[in-house]
């Protein structure tokens, strides 16, 4: 697959309040390389401060590289002229969905920046229609959006990204302001967004068990990345993601866990089902 978005060597810091020169300068990310292929579903793990959230905010050029260069297909992302291109290819939703949400109906706000865009009223009808359904909130395109959960509220968030017809939707903790079931929601919409839709996803989260669903997980840590792979390649190093502050999914600090008293259990167990047949298996073989 080929590349949707490339960061290369990207080194990143904020200009500190007074605008002291003599102030010491601190590094937010500190040459951070990363490639995201087209349809994929990324997730990238950090304890908070580790740079998670400001890799992510250089891929639709809401910040610029202070060294280094992101391209998104093949624009470089430090070229203020080319910003409206950038951000078609690549939406952002983010934590909290009350300051995403504009207008006071869920289809208008929506359509919100469709019209901003220009598009023909027809082509805003169908975008918007479209995107609602996708997300499952189109029996609600007429409700007001501050009678809706807070699950509800970020699918229409989403909706109003995926309106925009980007070819990659970054989530900065899209779940974290949600119950289990807003949870569970925006995760499924997520989930047929990249599988149905083919749309590229980069998730930040500090939920395991949303990391586990992804095809690849990035382990971020003082502003590097320290680990990179498969969710079970990830997982399997339970010690490592401890060191930095990280959990494992339960399940796989349970095998973990059972590994350390002795039990002969696979290490790289992610999934409730994949627990569950090695145990079986662990049984009969005592039982013979």
């Amino acid at each position: 697959m080929e590349n949707i978005i490339t960061a290369n060597g990207v080194w990143f810091h904020y200009q500190n309040e007074y605008m002291d020169e003599d102030a010491p300068i601190k590094e937010v990310l500190k040459g951070v390389s990363l490639n995201v292929k087209r349809g994929e579903f990324l997730a990238i793990l950090g304890h908070n401060g580790s740079g998670k959230s400001t890799i992510a905010k250089h891929f639709n050029a809401i910040l610029t590289a202070t060294k280094g260069k992101v391209t998104v297909e093949g624009i470089d992302a430090s070229d203020e002229s080319r910003l409206f291109d950038i951000r078609q290819h690549v939406g952002m939703v983010f934590q909290n969905p009350d300051n995403q949400i504009v207008a006071t109906i869920v289809e208008e706000d929506v359509a919100f920046a469709l019209e901003n865009l220009g598009v023909e009223p027809k082509e805003m009808r169908e975008r918007v229609d479209d995107a609602l359904k996708s997300v499952g909130m189109y029996d609600f395109r007429e409700h007001a959006p501050h009678q809706l959960s807070g699950g509800q509220k970020q699918r229409v968030a989403i909706a109003g990204i995926i309106a925009m017809c980007p070819d990659c939707i970054v989530l900065d903790e899209p779940t974290a302001m949600l119950d289990p079931r807003g949870r569970k929601e925006v995760m499924k919409t997520i989930r047929r967004l990249n599988k149905e839709n083919g749309v590229t996803i980069i998730l930040i989260t500090h939920y395991m068990n949303e990391a586990a669903q992804a095809d690849r997980i990035v382990v971020m840590d003082e502003g590097q990345i320290i680990i990179e792979g498969k969710p079970k390649e990830v997982f399997s190093q339970v010690e490592k993601l401890k060191e930095v502050g990280l959990d494992v999914p339960q399940v796989t600090e349970l095998a973990y866990q059972l590994r350390k008293n002795g039990v002969d259990i696979p290490q790289d167990i992610i999934t409730e089902e994949e627990c569950v047949d090695a145990l079986v298996k662990i049984i009969e073989k005592a039982g013979k």
